[in-house]
C-alpha cells in the first residue's frame, strides 16, 4: 500500500530548529515531498462530519479511507456516503491506520484536545473543527504540544477564514476603505430549539451534546466563535476584556448551555465587538456589521454589501417646543460587494489539502484557533459570573 504514493517526510534540519517562544511566531512547517493523493480519516460522523464527508468526496486529491464514531447508527449512516471507508468505533484504532495522512476531528468539543493530542503522537496532519479546544488550560496544553512536537499541518475549522469573500473584505477594511472602525456588531439568530432527533432516549447526551456543559460551551462555541474569529482577524488583535449575559430563558427542556447569549468584547484599539445568539427569534439570521466612519459593511453567509455614510443636514425647526431642532439623514445606498468565491467549508478543505501539499501555514491555524478558544472561554466566564473578564497574559504563548 505504501508504494502507491509518495509519503510526506520531515526535513533533515527539523531537530536543529529552535523552539518558538513568542505569540508572533507561527509554528515551523517542514519541507516535504508532494502527495499523489491525500488519505483522510474522519473522527465523528454526526451532522457536521457527514457534511464534511460529502465535500471530501468532491475534492480531487483527497480520499476518505477511514471513519469513526462511537454510535453505530451514525457509522451506518456515514457508510452510505463513503462505503469503501474502513469503519472504527474507537478513534485510537483509526489513528493507528498506517495509510492515513491526515485526520479531521468533528466530535464534541470536550474531546478535541485529547484526540488532537493523540493525532500529534500519530504524526498526522490535523483539521480540528471549531471551537478548537474547550477551556483555557486545555488550549494552552495543546498549543505547547504542537509547538514542541508537531511538524505537520494543524488547521482549525473556522471555515469563514478560508472564504475568499471574507479575505477580500478584511483586505479592503484594513486598507481604509470604510475609514476608522468604530464597532463590530454580529448576530447568529435562529427560531428553534437547536435539538437533533434522538432515535433512543439513551443517546440523548451523545446526540445533543451541544446542550450540556460537560461537552460544550453551546452557542458561543458552536456559532459565535466563527464571528469572534473574524473580529480577531480583521482587527489583527485579541480582545483585552469581555462582559456578557446569557441565560436559559425560553427553552425549559433540561438543557445546560444558554439559549441566548449577549457578549461585548473590547479590543486594545478601542473597538467594541458585540455578539448575539438567539434561539427564539430568527430575524436577519446571520450577520456581521463592520461600522466605520466612512461606510458600513454588512456580511452574510455568502454575500456582502457596503453602505457609504450619507450626508447629514441639520434642519433647525422648533417642532416640539423642547428639542428645538432635528437632524435629517440622506442615507447612503447599499452596494453589493462582488467577489467570486466557493462555499467556505469546501474552500477550507481545499486549503487544508493545499497546505499539506505545499507545506504552508493555513490561514486558520493553531494560533488563530487558540485565540478564539481563549476568547470563547472568557465569554463563558463573563456570562457565568456577570463580571468583566480580562485577557490573561499567559495566553500570549
Amino acid at each position: 500500500m505504501a508504494s502507491r504514493r509518495i509519503f510526506l517526510k520531515k526535513s533533515a534540519i527539523a531537530a536543529s530548529l529552535p523552539m518558538l517562544t513568542s505569540k508572533s511566531d507561527i509554528f515551523s512547517i517542514f519541507k516535504s515531498s508532494p502527495l499523489e493523493e491525500l488519505n483522510i480519516g474522519i473522527i465523528g460522523t454526526g451532522d457536521r462530519g457527514k457534511g464534511l464527508m460529502r465535500l471530501i468526496n468532491k475534492i480531487d486529491g483527497m480520499k476518505l479511507i477511514a471513519i469513526c464514531d462511537t454510535l453505530q447508527f451514525r457509522l451506518e449512516q456515514a457508510a452510505l456516503i463513503s462505503p469503501k471507508a474502513k469503519q472504527y468505533s474507537n478513534y485510537k484504532n483509526l489513528l493507528s491506520n498506517k495509510n492515513l495522512d491526515a485526520v479531521i476531528i468533528s466530535t464534541p468539543l470536550n474531546t478535541h484536545a485529547s484526540i488532537a493530542s493523540d493525532a500529534i503522537d500519530a504524526s498526522l496532519h490535523i483539521y480540528c473543527e471549531k471551537t478548537m479546544v474547550k477551556g483555557d488550560q486545555s488550549t494552552i496544553s495543546l498549543v505547547k504540544k504542537v509547538k514542541k512536537k508537531h511538524s505537520k499541518i494543524f488547521q482549525t475549522g473556522h471555515q469563514y477564514h478560508s472564504s475568499r469573500l471574507y479575505s477580500h473584505i478584511v483586505e479592503i477594511v484594513q486598507g481604509g476603505e470604510i475609514g476608522q472602525i468604530s464597532a463590530i456588531q454580529s448576530q447568529w439568530n435562529r427560531n428553534g430549539n437547536w435539538r437533533r432527533r434522538v432515535p433512543d432516549p439513551k443517546f440523548e447526551r451523545q446526540v445533543n451534546w451541544r446542550m450540556y456543559r460537560e461537552y460544550s460551551y453551546g452557542l458561543t462555541a458552536e456559532l459565535s466563535s466563527h464571528q469572534i474569529d473574524f473580529s480577531n482577524w480583521l482587527l489583527k488583535s485579541t480582545p483585552n476584556k469581555v462582559v456578557g449575559f446569557g441565560g436559559i430563558d425560553y427553552w425549559k427542556d433540561g438543557r445546560e448551555t444558554y439559549d441566548n447569549i449577549h457578549l461585548t468584547y473590547s479590543y486594545p484599539n478601542g473597538v467594541r465587538a458585540s455578539f448575539t445568539c438567539l434561539t427564539s427569534n430568527g430575524k436577519d439570521d446571520y450577520q456581521i456589521k463592520v461600522m466605520g466612519d466612512k461606510a458600513t459593511i454588512i456580511i452574510g453567509y455568502q454575500d456582502a454589501w457596503k453602505y457609504p455614510e450619507g450626508k447629514y443636514d441639520k434642519i433647525i425647526d422648533d417642532i416640539d417646543g423642547v428639542s428645538g431642532a432635528t437632524a435629517s439623514w440622506i442615507e447612503g445606498k447599499g452596494n453589493s460587494i462582488k467577489f467570486d468565491h466557493k462555499e467556505p467549508t469546501h474552500q477550507a478543505l481545499e486549503d487544508f489539502k493545499s497546505a499539506i501539499v505545499n507545506n504552508t501555514i493555513p490561514m486558520s491555524n493553531i494560533r488563530s484557533g487558540a485565540d478564539v478558544a481563549f476568547s470563547v472561554d472568557m465569554g463563558i466566564r463573563a456570562m457565568d459570573t456577570e463580571k468583566v473578564i480580562i485577557w490573561d497574559p499567559k495566553y500570549n504563548l
